[in-house]
Parts: structure tokens; sequence; C-alpha cells
């Protein structure tokens, strides 16, 4: 096992297209030993999609690895598409896929709105879960979209100045109600901009220290388009959430075992959720980064990841 650092590089051994119904497809592969020990990646946004580096957090020796690409995000089609595109579609696009690939129970690992997914999937179907690896917590609350939206201003004021300032002076009253209108707007010259500003926003206070490759990665257009609509389509609806949020169904998870990493500047998502979902959920062992903000491959984390999956590898 590398120590601290992600396994090498590797391709998928299957890939395919899963139509999901309300024009959805859904782009998903299979990664690492057939025979494997089976675990679902989620990436985060919602709207970001998956990439090559998530296949390195896993042992290709020990993990199936399964990564799909959640509706309008990614490789998945129609790109940005809102329709029918709501947290309940997303976890019956789980069921749908782990039936599809006959696998009886599974590992989910997922971070950032990852975790949010991934907690809503289990609450649904713990009989299919045998544990979940969960990093930079987001339970998807009233005040956790408030802080992303303001309080960030207080930690990065230069980056928030810039995102703010995209809008008009008359428009800059909300946020996220002009900028959902900019970005559902059918002209590319219109919603792309847009795109690119709230991207590179989230790019920017993701990581501990600057780095250019978060912001790139966050800003190119593709990635900026279906993560900016999608993420403001679920800001604007209180992420699709069961009434009382998800602190309030944790006793449906009561035997589930779970592995929390969480970075102590996290500013996308702070860690005070992260504390607070540690204490709704016993089987839970949470594991506070020192020396790291939001982002999944900053050293701490990587770390963090790869051990606890190390951990989980004997689940059953």
């Amino acid at each position: 096992m590398p120590r601290g650092d992600l396994f090498p590089e590797i391709g998928p051994f299957e890939t395919g297209y899963l139509p999901l119904g309300d024009g959805h497809v859904m782009y998903w592969e299979q990664v690492g030993n057939p025979r494997g020990r089976p675990v679902l990646f989620l990436h985060g946004g919602p709207g970001a999609g998956a990439g090559g580096v998530h296949r390195r957090f896993f042992d290709p020796d020990v993990w199936r690895v399964i990564i799909f690409d959640q509706r309008g995000a990614g490789r998945s089609t129609p790109l940005g598409g809102l329709t029918a595109n709501t947290t309940p579609h997303l976890v019956a696009d789980i069921e749908t896929l782990r039936r599809f690939l006959g696998i009886e129970r599974w590992l989910l690992f997922g971070g950032s709105w990852g975790s949010t997914l991934a907690l809503a999937y289990t609450q649904a179907h713990a009989h299919a879960v045998v544990g979940c690896v969960l990093r930079g917590i987001f339970l998807g609350r009233a005040m956790e979209v408030d802080w992303f939206l303001h309080g960030l201003a207080r930690v990065f004021p230069d980056a928030h100045a810039a995102f703010r300032g995209f809008l008009p002076e008359a428009e800059q009253h909300d946020l996220l109600g002009n900028y959902l209108r900019r970005l559902t707007d059918p002209d590319p010259q219109i919603h792309a901009p847009a795109a690119r500003s709230w991207s590179l926003y989230e790019g920017s206070c993701s990581t501990l220290l600057p780095s250019l490759d978060a912001v790139t990665a966050f800003a190119q257009d593709r990635a900026a388009v279906g993560l900016a609509r999608i993420e403001a389509h679920y800001f604007a609806h209180d992420l699709f959430l069961a009434p009382g949020g998800l602190l309030a169904h944790m006793a449906t998870m009561h035997s589930i075992p779970g592995e929390i990493i969480q970075g102590r500047y996290d500013m996308i998502c702070p860690a005070q959720s992260a504390f607070e979902l540690a204490q709704s959920w016993p089987m839970a062992r949470l594991t506070l980064v020192p020396d790291a903000g939001h982002s999944a491959l900053e050293p701490g984390v990587r770390l963090a990841l790869i051990s606890a999956l190390e951990r989980c590898k004997n689940l059953t």
C-alpha cells in the first residue's frame, strides 16, 4: 500500500451508459479487481462529475470500484440537465446501478456533496451498505448553503468579492437567485461566464494553501457548467432532502460503520458538520486532519482516506 500517496493511474475494465428515464443517461465504469470488494465512488458538487484521479484512491487488487457521473454531470447526458434532477432521483439511480451490476452490498465512498448523497442513500437502502467512508461533510442545511454563498467572505474576501462582483450591483442582494437565472439561460454567452465565475470561487476556496491545479480543474468550461448549474439548482431547493434533514434520520444507520475524514480548515464544508454527524452516528470514527482544507487531494486527506479504506476492506 502506498504511504500517503495515491495508487498508480489505472483505466476501467468496463464502461457503459445506462438509460435512467426522463431523458437522462448515466455514464458508469468499473475499475480494479472484478472479483474484489465492491465500493461505490460518489462525486461532489452536486454536478462536479468524476475523473480519472478518483480511481487512484483504491487498491486495485482489493477493490471492485464502481464510479458513475450523476444526472447532468460529467459524461452523463444531458450535461447540466435539471429536469427530474433531485436527490431522490439520484438515490434511485444508485439503486438502479447496484441492481444492474448485480451487487448485493457495497461500501460507499464520497466527499462533500458525495457525503450528502451517501448518507441519503444509506438511510433509504441500509440493507445494501456495508459501511461508509465520507470526507468533507456537507449535510445540506440552510446554514451550510448560506456559509458558502456569504460566510466565506470572512475568510476569502478576495474570492468572494470576485464572485459577488460578477453580478451587477443591483443584483448582488440575491446571489443565488441571480446566478441561477444566468446559469439556466440557454445562451452559452450568458451561462458559461456565470458557471466559470461560480466554479472559480469554489475552487479558490477548496484548499488550505492556494492551488493552481484546483482552480484550473474547477474552471474548465464543461465541468463548470455541470457543477455551477446543478449546484445552484440544488441549493435553491434545499438540496431536495427529507424534512428534518439527514441528522434526523440517523437511526436508520445505527449498525453501519463509518469513517469520517475532515480537514480542520475546510472552508467549503466547515468541520462543525462532521463533528455533529459523528455525534449522531455511534458506529463512526472521526478523523480531523490538522493541516488540510476541503480538497480530497490534500496530502493529509489522501493519507487519511487511504488508511480508512484499508480499515474497511474486511467489512461484510
